[in-house]
Formats: structure tokens, C-alpha cells, sequence
């Protein structure tokens, strides 16, 4: 299919890069974008989005490059998707609904399946109204009253009953996967979750360090199943749990994450995440700033974090560990695709888990040694001589009645 790009420039630093990552989504759609078409406005048309002028040379362009499809850098409210899919006479998809398409193409495992279904019957919710052509009411049967439902509470009516049963099957699911958590937290198994930016390559390097033979390519959203796999680090640290996740994007959309969330649980219950970061990009700060919101929305942001440099060999520079003042790792630069760095790395994550199990140790000793201070009992002995008798409070020959009746 053949696409046109529209972006809105409303004064942001990164509005060009946030373009090209739109082009990159589209190509991982399998569409091939021809055309861009930007603007610049302070605030969003209620109409359109865009003003009517561009909406103009939108069509032009259109009809001139016979294209298919016309793709917005933001979120469209249904009324504007609408309003431009009259005015253009083509399809026009905002970002979260190609985001969503992505996934729903990538997802391959039965949970991946459920959660966008979930994340995509979410959003199509919001955008019913008018949005049909066959709104007009059911003719009322034999031994029915009134008119019967419109087409559009039907609609609804059975959106949310399958909404109801893939979020049951989500919480199966999610059963299952407190099942394993648990058994590895009684075997005392460190876990380490990859995050990161997408096509930051977590994938490559998941393969390098554990020989799993994840799916990788050079597009957005090339993985996104959670894979586990054990990686042993010598005799001092033994298996590590290690967890390849889905990669993060600007402005993910909020179906996705609340849909994912059972994957993503994996994240927010490791011991330490990687956060791959791509060092040739020249965005990357601000896609760590993007991975830490969606980290700190899902409650993983506290977890301890080890910075993994990765693609090195594009900007030539040498393998090292960067610490901080406290002598704690604070960057790691390596390159997955060449391997260079990968011991440095490995090194990293055992001594991670080697200062976890001696944090956890401490934690029991303090644990033993308060549940033994207060268990502990005084036996004082007391001399016989210094015990004085107590008096009997009734007399013998008056037995004690109960009752309240002699």
C-alpha cells in the first residue's frame, strides 16, 4: 500500500524524529510511505486536526500519487478520522491505530493474540458512533415490544462481552505466571528483564547471551512475546533467569500497555533491568526518558537499572563499564551484533546478583534476629526464702459458691 505521512508541528524539539520513527512504523506495517505532508499550527483543528487549506493539498497530493492510505503522526479523535475519510475519500489511520496494526500482524503466541485483540476492540469501542452505515433500527419480531436495539448498542453489546472473556483469559494467565514467579522466588532464582526502546536491539543481544534464536530484524516491533531463558554465570552466581520483552515506543498507546501488562509483569518482577539503549541513535536520551515513563506507569521504575550502550561498532567505540560515584555500574557499552563487550556484560549481571543474594542474606540474619528477640524468655530463679505466702481470700470452712446462690 501506498501512504502519506502528516505530522503537526506544535513547537516540539523532536518533531523530525518523531516523523521519521513514523516512517519506520509504517514500513514495518508493510507500507511503503511516499509522501509527507507537514504544518505548523498551536493547537489542533476540531475539524480536521489539520486546517482545511492542508486538508486541500492532502487530496491533491492523493489523487496526484494515487495513494491508499493517508497515516497522522497523532491521535485522531473519531469525529476527525471521519471527518477526513469523507473529505479525502481514502483511509486514514492515526498512530495508535497502526501501532495496533503492527502488533496484531507481530503477535504470535496465544497470549500475544488475546492481548491485542483485547487492546484493538478497546479502541474500536470509542469509535462506533456514526462510524456505520447500518445504524438503522432491527425491525421488532413477534411477542417483541418497541422498535429493538439499533445496530450500534448490538455493536457495543457484543464488543464488550468479548472484551469480558479475553480479559478472563488474561487472568488465567496471569495465574499461570504468578505460578512460575513463585517458584523461581523459592529457589532464590535472580531474574533479569531486557528493556528498552524498540530496535534498540534487546533482541540480539537476548540471542547472544542465552543462544535462543529469537526472532530479530532490523524493524519496530519485530518481537513481541516474552521469551525466558536460564543463562549460567559460574560457580559463584549459578542460572540467572533472563526475560526478552517487548520494546517501548514514544507515545505507546494506553490499550497497549493495560493489555500487555501481564507480559510486561515479567519487567516490573525482576531483580535488574537491562535498558538497552541504541548509541547510535541520535534521539537516544530522549527514548530512555520515553522507556522510564512507560517503566514508571507499569510500577518498574524502581527496580535497579544497568544502562547496556548497545551498537558500539557504529560509532567505533571501545568495550567498558562505566561506574558511579558509590562504585556501582552504571553503564555497560558492548555491541550485541559483534559480540564485543558481552563478558564485560555478563560480569556486570553477576555481581548484580551476587550484591542481591548478600542484600538478601542480611535481610534474613536481621529477619532471625529480631523473631529471636522476641521469642527469647527471661528464666529468673527466684531463693525460696524470699517467696512470700499469699493469703487465701476465702475462708476454709466457707467453701466458694458459683452462681450467685448458696
Amino acid at each position: 500500500m501506498r501512504a502519506l505521512l502528516v505530522g503537526v508541528d506544535f513547537g516540539d524539539a523532536d518533531f523530525n524524529a518523531g516523523l521519521d520513527e513514523l516512517a519506520l512504523l509504517a514500513s514495518s506495517a508493510g507500507v511503503q510511505p511516499l509522501s509527507r505532508v507537514t504544518g505548523k499550527r498551536s493547537a489542533p483543528d476540531p475539524a480536521f486536526y489539520i486546517g482545511s487549506g492542508k486538508v486541500d493539498e492532502i487530496a491533491a497530493l492523493a489523487a496526484e500519487q494515487k495513494l491508499d492510505l493517508v497515516i497522522f503522526n497523532h491521535v485522531l479523535s473519531p469525529a476527525q478520522q471521519r471527518n477526513l475519510e469523507r473529505k479525502l475519500d481514502l483511509r486514514v489511520l492515526d498512530r495508535t491505530s497502526l501501532i495496533l496494526d503492527i502488533f496484531a500482524q507481530r503477535a504470535q503466541s496465544h497470549e500475544g493474540k488475546v492481548q491485542v485483540e483485547l487492546a484493538q476492540l478497546q479502541h474500536l469501542a470509542t469509535r462506533l458512533v456514526r462510524g456505520w452505515t447500518h445504524l438503522e433500527r432491527q425491525k421488532g419480531g413477534i411477542g417483541l415490544r418497541g422498535p429493538g436495539e439499533t445496530q450500534l448498542e448490538t455493536d457495543r453489546r457484543l464488543i464488550g462481552e468479548r472484551v469480558k472473556a479475553l480479559r478472563a483469559q488474561l487472568s488465567k494467565l496471569h495465574r499461570q505466571r504468578e505460578t512460575q514467579r513463585r517458584a523461581r522466588g523459592r529457589n532464590h532464582t535472580f531474574s533479569v528483564s531486557l528493556v528498552g526502546y524498540t530496535n534498540a536491539g534487546k533482541s540480539t543481544l537476548f540471542n547472544a547471551l542465552t543462544k535462543a534464536g529469537v526472532y530479530v530484524a532490523n524493524q519496530l516491533f519485530a518481537t513481541l512475546d516474552t521469551t525466558s531463558r536460564k543463562v549460567y554465570l559460574g560457580e559463584s552466581v549459578g542460572n540467572v533467569v533472563m526475560s526478552d520483552t517487548v520494546g517501548f515506543v514514544r507515545d505507546l498507546p494506553h490499550q497497549l500497555v493495560a493489555a500487555f501488562r501481564a507480559t510486561l509483569e515479567e519487567t516490573i518482577h525482576a531483580d535488574v533491568l537491562l535498558h538497552v539503549v541504541d548509541s547510535a541513535s541520535p534521539v537516544r536520551l530522549e527514548q530512555i526518558e520515553q522507556v522510564n515513563l512507560v517503566l514508571e506507569e507499569i510500577g518498574a521504575h524502581q527496580i535497579p537499572q544497568i544502562l547496556v550502550w548497545n551498537k558500539i561498532d557504529v560509532e567505533d567505540l571501545p568495550p567498558a563499564i562505566e561506574r558511579d560515584e558509590y562504585d556501582k555500574i552504571g553503564r555497560v557499552f558492548i555491541s550485541a551484533k559483534s559480540g564485543a563487550g558481552l563478558d564485560l556484560l555478563r560480569d556486570a549481571i553477576a555481581e548484580s546478583a551476587a550484591a542481591a543474594a548478600s542484600a538478601r542474606q542480611s535481610r534474613l540474619e536481621h529477619e532471625l534476629a529480631r523473631l529471636e528477640a522476641e521469642q527469647r524468655l527471661d528464666f529468673t530463679v527466684v531463693p525460696e526464702a524470699s517467696v512470700a505466702p499469699v493469703p487465701c481470700p476465702y475462708p476454709l470452712s466457707h467453701p466458694v459458691t458459683h452462681g450467685g446462690s448458696k
